[in-house]
């Protein structure tokens, strides 16, 4: 399983260390990661996967409360859903 995750929110200490803390704790590995400040806004994007197969929508929920806490937005999406889009 392959994935995309998004963060997104007014930039603040420990984003990074608090969302891969959480992406560690589901099972998950990080393959590539990129983040940066614009303006006063964090914005992040990592791929990550597993070899088991995850639940999506439970993950979503995880990551979306998860987000709450950090007060950022925290989005999840299945790698195949882009492989497929530029396969038309």
């Amino acid at each position: 399983m392959k994935a995309i995750i998004t963060v997104v929110g007014k930039d603040k200490t420990g984003i990074v260390a608090g969302v891969s803390a959480k992406i560690a704790e589901l099972g998950l590995n990080i393959d590539d990661i990129s983040q940066t400040v614009l303006d006063e806004f964090f914005t992040m994007m990592a791929v990550v996967s597993s070899d088991e197969k995850q639940d999506f929508t439970a993950l979503r929920g995880e990551f979306e409360a998860f987000g709450n806490q950090l007060n950022v937005k925290i989005n999840i999406q299945s790698a195949a859903i882009f492989d497929a889009m530029h396969n038309l």
